[in-house]
């Protein structure tokens, strides 16, 4: 099949590594300086909009009609869903995170939040009146478009059934790697209906799931301006594998409705999305110790200085199920299929697609 090709398989791989190296441009991670509480606050409150656009996308792409493979048909398909982070996403609020151990007031931009220098925070802790770390939050990107790819296969079951699969995978990227697997089922309501055959609409439900993990490295070195206590040495290596993982998982459960024609097919569905996000850190962080006898700010890096990645705990990105609601088109050439639909959610995702189709 020549979908299956490199090429083909190269330009669904391209765009995996442009959403996950969207995340891995994400180096500055200076707000771990906060320590392991407050900077998983951080780090949730920041990344949120692209993970829900991300896992929104995730589940896009599943179908482009309602009517199942005939027992022994297939198809293959690429497509490309587009999660969209609304406006109201673009900012925080500090006040709202619940920081313990950091002064800091008014809003920042999220990751996909305007592309400003973001608010400036500091420890509650001070040292001869000298907070123990201060940071700026990181910028926006003031990019709102996130793209999740899946390659996935159809196969026509009996009983008016159809299991789709999507599978990726581990790929090696420049900053880490990603995978992606996915299983759907397709089954027909409208043959249980008397004269269905005769009639070009189609009824079905769906129901779908798909995760992804991608592990993403991360450079956050020392603080050249803050000296090292007398007689220590950072451990070798102690730097070496700082890395985010991230695991996206995403559920569609819908009813789908089809009217299909001679070239062109035109789909809706209605149904229910719902994603969930796991992050964590792993490696070692610098992270500044308060030192009464340091000269002259009170701050410097000792054996109390290395934060470990295992501790700082991110709270899961949990998105409620919420309604969605999808209306596309397909062509379908030969065996050539095209297809373009647009979902309406709390997320919204535009998904277009490619496939070849064997029924």
């Amino acid at each position: 099949m020549d979908i299956l090709k490199p090429r083909r398989l190269k330009t669904v791989f391209v765009f995996l590594i442009v959403s996950s190296s969207l995340f891995a441009q994400l180096t500055n991670f200076e707000f771990l300086k906060s320590g392991a509480s407050d900077g998983g606050k951080i780090i949730n409150a920041y990344l949120a909009p692209w993970v829900n656009a991300f896992g929104a996308g995730l589940s896009g792409g599943w179908y482009n009609t309602a009517k199942p493979h005939k027992f022994g048909g297939f198809d293959i398909t690429s497509s490309i869903s587009v999660g969209i982070v609304p406006t109201s996403a673009e900012t925080f609020d500090i006040s709202k995170l619940g920081l313990t151990t950091l002064n800091g007031t008014g809003t920042s931009s999220t990751v996909a939040g305007p592309d400003v220098t973001g608010q400036t925070l500091s420890s509650k802790t001070t040292v001869l009146g000298n907070p123990v770390a201060s940071f700026k939050l990181p910028n926006g990107t003031a990019w709102r478009y996130i793209p999740a790819p899946a390659l996935q296969l159809g196969i026509g079951l009996p009983l008016g059934t159809e299991l789709k699969v999507r599978y990726l995978p581990n790929i090696n990227i420049d900053k880490g790697s990603v995978s992606l697997w996915g299983v759907g089922i397709v089954h027909s309501i409208m043959q249980y209906i008397p004269g269905h055959k005769l009639s070009p609409f189609d009824v079905s439900i769906f129901g779908g799931y798909t995760k992804l993990e991608a592990n993403l490295k991360l450079n956050m070195q020392p603080d050249g301006s803050v000296p090292l206590a007398t007689g220590y040495t950072w451990p070798t290596n102690a730097f070496a594998d700082q890395k985010i993982k991230l695991t996206v998982s995403a559920y569609n459960v819908s009813a789908i409705a089809s009217v299909n024609l001679k070239v062109i097919t035109f789909y809706a569905g209605l149904g229910y999305n719902k994603t969930m996000t796991e992050i964590k850190i792993t490696g070692n962080y610098p992270m500044p110790s308060a030192d009464p006898v340091a000269a002259p700010t009170g701050i410097r890096y000792n054996s109390t200085s290395l934060l470990k990645g295992s501790d700082i705990k991110v709270p899961d990105f949990k998105n409620d199920p919420s309604l969605r609601a999808n209306i596309g088109f397909r062509l379908k050439l030969a065996i050539l299929t095209i297809h373009v639909d647009y979902t309406r959610a709390m997320y919204n995702v535009v998904t277009t697609g490619l496939g070849f189709s064997f029924r």
